[in-house]
C-alpha cells in the first residue's frame, strides 16, 4: 500500500506540487509496489546516519523521499531538487 504523509497531502492540494508530477510519481509507486523492484526507477539510497532506510526517487527536477516498512511504501517527501536536499543535510 502506498501511504502518504500529511504534510505531501496539503503540498498537492495547495498546488505546490503540479499534478501530473503527483501522478508520474505514484504511478512509479504503484508500479514498484507490484513489482517490489527498486531499480526499475532512477533511485538511490539517502545517505547518512539515520534509523531507516530512506530512498529517493528522481524525476526530473522533482525529488520523492520514501522508505519501505513490510508491503508498504510511506512518502514523506515530494519537493523539487533544492529543496529536498536541504532537508536532508
Amino acid at each position: 500500500m502506498i501511504k502518504y504523509e500529511d504534510q505531501v497531502r496539503k503540498c498537492i492540494e495547495k498546488g505546490k506540487i503540479p499534478r501530473h508530477i503527483f501522478q508520474t510519481f505514484h504511478n512509479a509507486f504503484k508500479s514498484i509496489e507490484l513489482t517490489k523492484d527498486l531499480n526499475l526507477f532512477d533511485i538511490k539510497e539517502v545517505k547518512g546516519n539515520l534509523r531507516r532506510t530512506y530512498y529517493r526517487m528522481r524525476k526530473g527536477k522533482y525529488r520523492a523521499i520514501f522508505f519501505i516498512d513490510a508491503d508498504d511504501i510511506l512518502v514523506i517527501h515530494i519537493g523539487k531538487r533544492d529543496e529536498v536536499y536541504k532537508l536532508w543535510r
